[in-house]
């Protein structure tokens, strides 16, 4: 694993601090670099702001993939994905992460922090980080993703 790929943009609203909290702190213990992008606290803020910031690290280069929750993972992914290049998938399991990684080489989790408790969360982690995309007809797929 290069150094981008162990570097991950995270990041959330008021209603996903706790559950951002949790996967940054269990990131760090993984030895990634958590580029945190906020929110900071529980004060109300808008989702969109932060899913731009984790969105741009992507794009950009600066990171290989990203973390997002709110309150039901929708807002967020919704911003994020608005993003070229950008495949945020929403996962409430470990399953479904781990098809988002194996079929659409996701490079964004987002997480419904109102939805899943510390155990889910780890798991649809561990499920996203440890899945590899599967390529093949699904490479072909992801190709039709973008506008252009």
């Amino acid at each position: 694993m290069n150094n981008t790929e162990k570097k991950i943009a995270i990041g959330s609203d008021h209603a996903g601090f706790s559950i951002k909290e949790f996967i940054k702190n269990k990131l760090l213990a993984l030895g990634y670099q958590v580029i945190d992008k906020g929110a900071y606290s529980l004060e109300s803020v808008d989702y969109p702001d932060f899913a731009h910031l984790v969105a741009n690290d992507i794009t950009s280069g600066a990171c290989a993939s990203g973390v997002l929750v709110c309150g039901s993972g929708n807002g967020i992914c919704m911003t994020a994905n608005k993003h070229a290049d950008i495949r945020a998938a929403l996962c409430w399991n470990q399953e479904i992460a781990k098809l988002a990684r194996l079929h659409n080489d996701a490079n964004i989790l987002c997480v419904p922090g109102r939805f899943v408790n510390e155990e889910e969360a780890s798991q649809i982690l561990d499920a996203f980080l440890n899945t590899a995309f599967e390529g093949g007809r699904h490479q072909t797929r992801i190709e039709k993703i973008n506008i252009k």
